[in-house]
């Protein structure tokens, strides 16, 4: 998921203005979640999201589940065998898996290098880790879970615009009122959070619109985010390089990096 510290967007369509309203009072448990919502509201407002976004707002309940998830990281470390062993099983085996997915769908990551200049092997290897190739991309309401951790006192500063986001992106039609992500807010086949998915998000299927929630737009959105950070088309990407220094912008757990550059490698 990327994972990267997210700047505000200051001067983005998603920035308050000079003279908007003091921030939204934060909290600790949901007791004021409804007076911070009504607060973020105009705010959002005057960052220009529509009716649709404020709706979706107003609509979200605070999410245990997230503040759950979120107090109890333990923030453990693993050794890369033992990464490896719990996140994919094997080298070989979740290769393997990914090669059928190339090889069931050569156009599509052929046209995606050609465009963004990012190998395959490293899409597939982003998409399999972070949910399966599709499979679990979580069960919790976007807007609520996004909403809950803006909410919340301990990193409101960091979440607040990409709750700002997730309410432009439902205003867009990016992103369905009720759609359902990670506990914190990270959505679609490669878990993007708001800011970034509003930020890099690519309509790779043609169809006119951005839907994280379709692969070849996801996967083209991720490529298109690696190539912003970095990414030089033709290059290794084995530790040590400066590809390999980009996969840092994704996820900044060192063995997460390997383990993405150990799978790519195998894919063709």
């Amino acid at each position: 998921m990327p994972r990267a510290l997210f700047k505000a967007l200051v001067t983005a369509t998603l920035t308050c203005s000079a003279g908007a309203a003091l921030a939204a009072t934060c909290g600790n448990d949901a007791s004021g979640f409804d007076t911070w919502k009504r607060e973020f509201a105009a705010e959002a407002q005057q960052a220009g999201v529509g009716q649709r976004g404020i709706d979706a707002l107003m609509r979200a309940p605070y999410s245990t589940s997230t503040i759950r998830a979120d107090r109890n990281q333990k923030g453990v470390k693993y050794a890369l065998n033992e990464f490896i062993r719990i996140r994919l099983g094997s080298v070989d085996g979740f290769a393997a898996t990914a090669q059928k997915r190339l090889n069931g769908n050569p156009n599509l990551y052929r046209g995606l290098e050609q465009t963004y200049g990012v190998p395959a092997g490293i899409l597939l290897a982003i998409h399999g880790m972070e949910t399966g190739f599709g499979r679990t991309m979580g069960d919790t309401p976007v807007v609520s879970s996004i909403s809950t951790v803006a909410y919340d006192c301990r990193r409101s500063d960091f979440f607040t615009p990409h709750a700002l986001a997730a309410l432009q992106m439902v205003d867009r039609g990016m992103l369905a009122p009720d759609q359902r992500g990670a506990a914190h807010g990270e959505l679609g086949h490669t878990q993007f959070l708001p800011g970034n998915a509003l930020r890099y998000g690519q309509d790779g299927n043609g169809d006119g619109r951005v839907d994280f929630y379709n692969e070849a737009d996801a996967l083209a959105s991720t490529a298109n985010f690696l190539r912003a950070k970095g990414w030089q088309p033709g290059q290794p990407f084995s530790e040590g390089t400066g590809n390999f220094r980009v996969l840092n912008e994704w996820n900044a757990a060192t063995v997460y990096q390997q383990a993405i550059a150990l799978v790519a490698e195998r894919i063709r």
